[in-house]
């Protein structure tokens, strides 16, 4: 069971270490669109089982033809398919913005649901962007958003030992403290992303790694080089 003590310890640690690292696009969007809950939605809708720069760029896209869910049900699937080409599964995506945008206007008011259990109603919205929007739009302080580096990572630092990232956090609402909720997807996804890989993780230079159980890890990476001039 992992203690208090060790959780405080690699979440500070972890937020001194991403300090300048590129952050996740939806963390992005969120900043420069001034924590507007549409655009923080869609945006986490296209990022599954995406790349954070073509997440990036589709939704710039996007939000260039419609930045409200009035106008962006006006647009056929067809042309969001266009606009957000190429996330992954973008047909699929193209037609829940779509109902999604449908439904903000006629249940909602064109206003997003400020409510987890609200918002895994509108189409293509599960826990986990549910959890997303309420952390980044909404400040809520009452939810862990659990992707898979959090589920992959947590399991790897020996924090919980879960299957699904469902049962990841349900089980990290036991294993920390309320006040770290609210930035476990950015610290972990972040450190994810850039170090702690889902193969050959960085362990070499890690930040946390005398904190890290290395649960499942056989093989690590190499260390990489520094850019010229760099300490």
């Amino acid at each position: 069971m992992v203690t208090d003590v060790v959780v405080d310890r690699v979440m500070r640690r972890l937020a001194r270490a991403i300090d300048g690292m590129e952050l996740p696009a939806v963390e992005k969007i969120a900043e420069t669109r001034q924590d507007d809950p549409f655009q923080v939605l869609i945006s986490t809708l296209l990022s599954a089982r995406t790349q954070d720069a073509t997440t990036l760029a589709a939704s710039t896209r996007l939000f260039s033809q419609a930045r409200t869910p009035a106008a962006m049900a006006t647009l056929t699937v067809r042309q969001i398919e266009e606009l957000i080409y190429p996330v992954s599964f973008y047909r699929n995506k193209a037609v829940f913005v779509k109902q999604t945008c449908k439904v903000l206007v006629d249940r909602f008011g064109g206003r997003v649901p400020s409510t987890l259990e609200e918002l895994v109603t509108l189409p293509g919205v599960g826990r986990k962007t549910a959890t997303l929007v309420l952390i980044l739009a909404f400040r809520s302080r009452r939810h862990i958003c659990v992707d898979t580096h959090v589920h992959r990572i947590a399991n790897r630092m020996g924090w919980v030992r879960t299957r699904q990232p469902s049962e990841t956090e349900q089980a990290l609402y036991q294993a920390t403290k309320r006040k770290w909720w609210p930035v476990i997807n950015l610290y972990l996804v972040t450190w994810g992303q850039n170090v702690c890989r889902p193969v050959y993780p960085r362990c070499n230079e890690c930040a946390i790694v005398s904190d890290c159980r290395r649960v499942n890890v056989t093989h690590v990476g190499k260390k990489q080089d520094k850019p010229e001039g760099q300490t």
